[in-house]
């Protein structure tokens, strides 16, 4: 199987080989969406695909290291990565602040990833109901995918424990307001022991990023995949490159979050400095972290693919601040990081002006 190891290599194969799949899989998604009969469901199910592109668009990137099996990888991912933004709206967006609703809702990304199971009625605790079939779909588009993969009882265990870490995560950082906190600091001292020293919000993070699940589903598909393999995956992701995956993106987020009300774990650092601080280890940790994981130079364009990705944001770009201390960082973090930053301004700026494109033509037709 070969893998690019440099950023033009990685970008030409993004570009030509997944991105094309990723968009197909999310147009089908869209459309059964479209078609959910309660309006609420409809509405944050539509948005979350409409918003959170980028995040599918990321997480295909690690279908590259399925070899053959790209179309099929990208269908799990796709599939899973949908689940989880769809929830996250329902959850931000809840018209209930019962963590019940929550810890049922959730029960649906672990049913994806345990072939057999019977899909629940995963709303019953909430007034909205009628999704058309949505959910159950997804989860069983994800179990189609993981029991045609000869190694999955081999990655089973890692897929559980990392989902275990994100849907606890997910209950705790959404019931009412003044409970966040102190549930998060409580989860937090359940696995302080057995991690390197970070602070709770940090571990909340690392829980938060479906990365590690998708490496290992990608690498799954492989004939000489071994259990050590899989051990190996677990180790290099969670807790660095899954925490440094989430604190971008929650460092993009940070004036959105605070204007509703969302729970941002980059506002716990005392200063930007401390907490570029903080990402500058999280980004030497991770890589250290990759050594004698298969394919190591790929999984480091991935760390600097996160950096680059992530703070080319235009949210980043309109915070002066924010925008002096990415840049420094960026430029700490080597030619690679700088590549993706270039490489993210610009795409960014192509989507915008098809967007414009598109819009100038819908106008034209009504007219």
């Amino acid at each position: 199987m070969t893998v690019p190891e440099h950023p033009f290599g990685l970008m030409a194969k993004v570009y030509r080989d997944i991105f094309p799949l990723v968009h197909q899989e999310l147009d089908i998604w869209k459309q059964k969406s479209e078609s959910i009969h309660n309006s609420e469901l409809k509405a944050q199910a539509t948005a979350s695909i409409r918003d959170k592109t980028f995040h599918c668009e990321g997480g295909g990137i690690l279908a590259l290291l399925s070899g053959n099996h790209k179309q099929k990888c990208v269908e799990f991912i796709i599939a899973y990565q949908t689940i989880s933004d769809y929830l996250d709206n329902l959850c931000d967006r809840s018209t209930s602040l019962d963590p019940r609703d929550f810890r049922m809702l959730h029960a649906s990304m672990q049913d994806a990833l345990t072939v057999g199971a019977e899909p629940q009625n995963y709303y019953q605790f909430r007034e909205e109901q009628d999704d058309s079939g949505y959910l159950h779909e997804l989860v069983k588009t994800c179990q189609r995918v993981l029991g045609s993969i000869e190694h999955y009882d081999m990655i089973k265990p890692y897929l559980l424990e990392l989902c275990g870490y994100y849907c606890d995560l997910q209950v705790h950082k959404h019931v009412i307001e003044h409970e966040r906190v102190p549930r998060l600091e409580k989860w937090f001292t359940q696995y302080e022991s057995g991690l390197p020293e970070m602070e709770w919000y940090e571990f909340s993070a690392c829980a938060g990023s479906t990365l590690g699940i998708f490496c290992l589903v990608a690498y799954s598909f492989q004939p000489d995949f071994t259990e050590n393999t899989a051990k190996k995956i677990r180790n290099s992701y969670f807790p660095y490159i899954q925490g440094l995956h989430i604190l971008l993106d929650y460092l993009i987020d940070q004036e959105e979050d605070l204007l509703e009300g969302d729970l941002n774990f980059c506002s716990y650092y005392e200063s930007h400095e401390e907490m570029m601080k903080r990402l500058e280890h999280f980004i030497q940790k991770a890589d250290e972290h990759l050594h004698g994981i298969p394919h190591e130079n790929f999984h480091r364009l991935i760390n600097r693919g996160l950096l680059g990705v992530y703070l080319s944001d235009d949210k980043v770009a309109g915070q002066k601040e924010m925008g002096r201390l990415a840049k420094k960082l960026i430029k700490a973090s080597g030619k690679t990081s700088f590549f993706f930053y270039i490489n993210g301004r610009a795409y960014r700026k192509f989507q915008k002006m098809a967007w414009v494109k598109n819009s100038k033509k819908k106008a034209q037709i009504i007219c």
